[in-house]
C-alpha cells in the first residue's frame, strides 16, 4: 500500500475519534515574514498533542490476538498519553514505562487516560529497555513513538487536514524529533502537493537529523540538552528516515532563546499554550534567516503539542521575556551609605523602567568595606528601551554588569 492510501485509510479510521484541529492566522508572524502565516493547532488535539493520531492508528490495526495481550510503550510525556488514551478508547489494556523524573502533570494524565504506569530509571532509554523487556515477557505489543509505518501514516493525517483547510499553502514547518510527524507530512505532501516546501525544525541542542542525513543513515547523538523534551530524540527512526531521505525536506535548528520567545509569542499574541517542542516551527519563523526559510506563498506552522509543566512554563516565560529584551537583570555596585539605593532607584524611575526585585549583597569578596552590590530585576518595554536603561545608568556613573 502506498503512503497516500495508508494515510487516507488512517484518516477514515481516525475521523470519528480525533479532533480536526483548527488553523488560526498569526498577524504577528505574518508581519515578521511578509507572508500569510497560519498555525495548525495540534496543541488542541486530544491529550494535548498530535501523538494520538499515530497511536490510535497503530493500535486499531492490531489483530485480535495481539489486542488481547495489550500494548506497552515508553515515554516521558506526549506519546505516553496518546497510547493510554488510544488503548482505553479501543478497550485494550496499556502499560507505560516513564522515567522517574517525568513531569508530574504528564504522569497523572497518563494514568487518568487508563494506563498502568511504571516509573523506571532516570532516562527515557532506561524506560524503553524496561518496556522492551515487558513486551518480551508478556507478549504485549510495543507501540513505538515514531518508528512504524502505521504511526507515520497516523501522524500524516495532519497533512491532509492542512491541505483541506489551506488549499493554497506553499510552505509547511514541522517540529521534528524522531521524525514520525515530519516524515508523514513530507511524504504525503510530495504526492498530493509537490509544490509545497516542507521544513523540519529541531532544537539546536538535540539536532540528530543534520548529521544523520549527511551520513545517509540514522546516527545517534552523544548528548542532548534542551527544554524541548518533546523533540529531544537522539536517534531518528529507520522508517521515518527512509521517507525523509527520499523527500529531502529542509532541516533548520533553533536555539533555546528562540524556543522560549516563540512560546511567549504564542501565549501573548495567539492566546495559545504551547510547549517548547511544539513552538519550534514558530521559533524558526521568528529567528531563522530569510534565505534559510525560503518561504513561499501561504505558510503553515504546526504547533505539535501543548503539554507543559506549569513550573517549567513559569521558568520559560521568564527566559522568553529576557530573550525578548523585556527583562533586564543587572548587578550594580553602589556606596553603602544612606540614600545610595534611593538614588539608583530614582535613576531607574526616570527611564520609565519598572523594578520587579531588589537584592542586597555585602558579602562579595570583590566588594570594598563601604560598598554593596545590588541585584536588580527590571521590566522594560523591549530591546530599545532596555538599551536606553543601560545607557542612562552608565551616564549616571554606575558600573553595571548585565546578568544572562
Amino acid at each position: 500500500m502506498d503512503i497516500v492510501a495508508r494515510v487516507e485509510a488512517a484518516a477514515t479510521l481516525l475521523e470519528p475519534v480525533i479532533r480536526r484541529t483548527p488553523v488560526v492566522a498569526s498577524r504577528a508572524l505574518s508581519d515578521r515574514t511578509g507572508h500569510d502565516v497560519w498555525l495548525k493547532c495540534e496543541n488542541l488535539q486530544r491529550t494535548g498533542s498530535f501523538k494520538p493520531r499515530g497511536a490510535y492508528n497503530r493500535i486499531a490495526n492490531l489483530p485480535a490476538a495481539a489486542r488481547e495481550l495489550g500494548v506497552v510503550a515508553a515515554s516521558a510525556g506526549n506519546h505516553a498519553q496518546g497510547v493510554a488514551w488510544a488503548a482505553t478508547s479501543l478497550g485494550i489494556e496499556s502499560t507505560v514505562f516513564m522515567p522517574v523524573g517525568a513531569a508530574l502533570p504528564k504522569l497523572v494524565a497518563t494514568r487518568a487516560y487508563g494506563a498502568t504506569v511504571h516509573q523506571v530509571g532516570e532516562s527515557l532509554d532506561e524506560a524503553i529497555t524496561a518496556a522492551q523487556t515487558f513486551a518480551e515477557q508478556t507478549g504485549a505489543t510495543l507501540v513505538h513513538p515514531f518508528d512504524h509505518a502505521d504511526i507515520v501514516a497516523g501522524q500524516a493525517t495532519v497533512a491532509l487536514e492542512i491541505l483541506e483547510q489551506l488549499p493554497e499553502v506553499e510552505t509547511v514547518l514541522v517540529p521534528t524529533g524522531g521524525g514520525g510527524l515530519l516524515a508523514g507530512i513530507a511524504a504525503t505532501l510530495r504526492e498530493l502537493a509537490p509544490e509545497v516546501r516542507v521544513i523540519g525544525v529541531q532544537a539546536a541542542n538535540a539536532a540528530a537529523w543534520p548529521g544523520s542525513l549527511e551520513a545517509g543513515k540514522p546516527v545517534r547523538l552523544t548528548q542532548m540538552s534542551t527544554m524541548a523534551d518533546g523533540i529531544a530524540v537522539g536517534l531518528p527512526g529507520e522508517v521515518p528516515f527512509a521517507h525523509v531521505l527520499d523527500c529531502a525536506p529542509a532541516i533548520l535548528t533553533v536555539d533555546e532563546d528562540a524556543l522560549s520567545r516563540a512560546l511567549l509569542l504564542c501565549m501573548e499574541r495567539a492566546k495559545l499554550i504551547v510547549e517548547p517542542a511544539g513552538a519550534a516551527a514558530v521559533a524558526a519563523l521568528m529567528t531563522c534567516a530569510a534565505d534559510e526559510l525560503a518561504l513561499r506563498g501561504q505558510v503553515c506552522a504546526v504547533l505539535s503539542g501543548g503539554n507543559i509543566d506549569p513550573l517549567l512554563l513559569t521558568r520559560v516565560i521568564g527566559h522568553g521575556l529576557s530573550a525578548a529584551g523585556r527583562y533586564l537583570v543587572t548587578r550594580v555596585t553602589i556606596s553603602d551609605r544612606p540614600g545610595s539605593l534611593g538614588g539608583l532607584l530614582a535613576e531607574l524611575g526616570r527611564t520609565g523602567a519598572s523594578v520587579l526585585d531588589v537584592v542586597h549583597s555585602r558579602t562579595g569578596a570583590w566588594l570594598a568595606i563601604d560598598e554593596v552590590e545590588v541585584l536588580l530585576t527590571v521590566e522594560t518595554r523591549g530591546p530599545a528601551h532596555r538599551d536606553e536603561v543601560l545607557t542612562a545608568l552608565a551616564d549616571a556613573g554606575y558600573a553595571v554588569r548585565v546578568q544572562d
